[in-house]
């Protein structure tokens, strides 16, 4: 791994942790309750929506978190799109979405990667993307 995607990657999962850390302590978004305490698994994930999908398909490709919501072990799921932020060496707004979901183990974690509502809404909209990068965290 190059040096510079190395600090990308690093800066990208820093600001998602920021962003869930300055949500204070606990915080009620969209009726879900999110408590960052130590222990939690923080799973983050960049999609990069493939060139030229209608407004349409890209509504359809949100559905893709709607699904998600419905495992049991997703604790917490908000999703974002690139901030405008200054431009910066070490910054990378490229991606389309950003996905963000907290959960209370690596148990649960591990439950979610292969549970069959996943995998198959991964199938069913994989259509959308062409690339995605995953960073998991264990917050301290």
């Amino acid at each position: 791994m190059e040096r510079k995607d190395f600090i990308k990657g690093i800066v990208i999962s820093g600001a998602a942790l920021g962003v869930l850390h300055g949500c204070q302590t606990s915080t009620e978004m969209a009726g879900q309750k999110a408590e960052l305490k130590e222990g939690l698994i923080l799973h983050s994930v960049y999609f990069w929506l493939k060139d030229g999908i209608s407004s349409e398909e890209e509504q359809d490709f949100l559905k893709f978190f709607d699904t998600l919501k419905s495992i049991p072990e997703v604790e917490y799921l908000r999703i974002g799109k690139p901030a405008p932020t200054n431009p910066r060496e070490v910054v990378d707004n490229s991606f389309s979405y950003h996905l963000v979901v907290l959960f209370k183990s690596m148990d649960d974690i591990n439950v979610y990667e292969t549970h069959p509502v996943h995998t198959a809404a991964v199938q069913e909209y994989s259509k959308y993307w062409t690339r995605v990068e995953v960073r998991d965290s264990i917050l301290g």
